[in-house]
């Protein structure tokens, strides 16, 4: 099955009720698109993945199968989410009393990777081109390229655009990638955790 005008594909098996998918979107078996959710160009939505109302997904997105991106996640540019990663919107659940106004906002800046089954709590910011361990658990903000691992998730150190661990250069106050051999400048202030 084939979207407004073929400009993405959706899987004959996939309800997608949004009409805000940009062009050469894929969404596959058995996902959820709901309604008022906008989705960007060249996104990879997979198996089982639900996409809440008003959720919102930017351009070459990828999110790998059984994620639930719920109201007040925002998902900004060229962003990985891993298969079967959490992601809240209520820091004070409780059923029998829930509305909109519990809804807290997450916002996923541009370049992002998050491991597999990995928990983003809401009401934070994981900063641009961050690295989210597998299983770990975030629940506070997290500085541009950081490399977050475990439960509570922890700072080990900075990743490169690439995705390796930066190492630091002391003479130049820069981070230099031993993969790709860029320099990254880490500004003081995303230094604090």
């Amino acid at each position: 099955m084939q979207g407004e005008n073929n400009s993405y594909y959706v899987h004959p098996t996939a309800i997608v009720e949004s009409l805000a998918i940009g062009e050469g979107t894929k969404i596959w078996h058995f996902a959820h698109v709901r309604q008022g959710s906008k989705i960007g160009q060249s996104c990879n939505i997979g198996k089982s993945v639900y996409i809440d109302i008003d959720a919102e997904i930017g351009n070459n997105v990828k999110i790998q199968n059984f994620v639930s991106v719920y109201k007040g996640v925002i998902i900004e540019d060229d962003v990985f989410v891993g298969p079967s990663a959490t992601f809240t919107n209520d820091l004070y659940p409780r059923a029998f009393i829930w509305d909109e106004s519990h809804v807290s906002a997450t916002r996923i800046c541009r370049g992002v990777s998050i491991g597999a089954n990995a928990t983003i709590v809401c009401g934070i910011t994981v900063g641009e081109y961050a690295m989210i361990g597998a299983g770990s658990v975030v629940a506070r903000d997290v500085p541009a390229f950081a490399l977050m691992l475990g439960n509570p998730a922890r700072q080990k150190g900075y990743v490169c655009y690439c995705g390796h661990r930066l190492i630091e250069d002391t003479t130049l106050s820069t981070y230099k990638c031993p993969a790709c051999k860029k320099m990254v400048e880490i500004r003081k202030d995303n230094r604090d955790v």
